[in-house]
């Protein structure tokens, strides 16, 4: 074998470990325990009723400690991602002010861009054990700090709650928790076969 084929071959088998998003609306990953929704960027566990009933604290504290098929990093979903204290009803308005709310996004339109095709406790899609009840948000309620946003999966209907109360908690990832980060090391093993490619390439010319 010459030497361009073997630098082919170890090229090929370090990109193999790159894993590229694909198009979809929810797509399956970590083994069917996820789904990854392409138009808000985070994964949704699959089981949205992971560790049942619980206070607000208890709540952010379970996520952040979640493992899922190895992988952490999990927390609870934003209805305010872009932290202007107000929270979108996705029922009216555009799509893409309804992005700024993880959980009405959701609701109202999955993982498409079609209102009305969303997840519900009586249309859960890909999910198990949507429940038709009041789910945690991490969004603190600005004018009460005692409360936090919370949302109803039986009708879509989100409001203040206090932190105290028990309700149930969706755990979430921000990006494709389906993706396996490349090691620094790859990359620079990486770096370097395509140096000796130029390299090979200046030296057969």
């Amino acid at each position: 074998m010459n030497k361009p084929r073997i630098i082919g071959v170890l090229c090929a088998g370090v990109f193999s470990f790159i894993t590229l998003p694909s198009q979809a609306a929810l797509i399956s990953v970590l083994g069917g325990q996820a789904y990854y929704d392409d138009q808000l960027d985070i994964t949704w566990a699959q089981d949205a009723n992971i560790n049942g009933l619980m206070d607000w604290n208890t709540a952010n504290a379970w996520a952040a400690g979640l493992t899922i098929a190895g992988v952490g990093g999990w927390r609870l979903p934003n209805m305010d991602k872009n932290d202007d204290d107000t929270i979108v009803n996705c029922s009216s308005g555009t799509q893409a002010a309804c992005a700024d709310n993880e959980y009405g996004h959701l609701f109202h339109y999955g993982a498409g861009t079609t209102l009305g095709g969303g997840v519900t406790s009586a249309s859960p899609g890909p999910f198990s054990n949507v429940q038709s009840d009041g789910y945690w948000s991490s969004t603190v309620y600005a004018p009460e700090p005692l409360d936090a946003w919370g949302f109803d999966f039986s009708d879509g209907f989100q409001s203040n709650l206090n932190k105290i109360e028990r309700f149930y908690g969706w755990a979430v990832q921000s990006g494709n928790a389906g993706v396996v980060p490349v090691p620094a090391a790859v990359w620079l093993f990486g770096s370097g076969l395509l140096g000796l490619i130029g390299v090979a390439r200046r030296k057969k010319a």
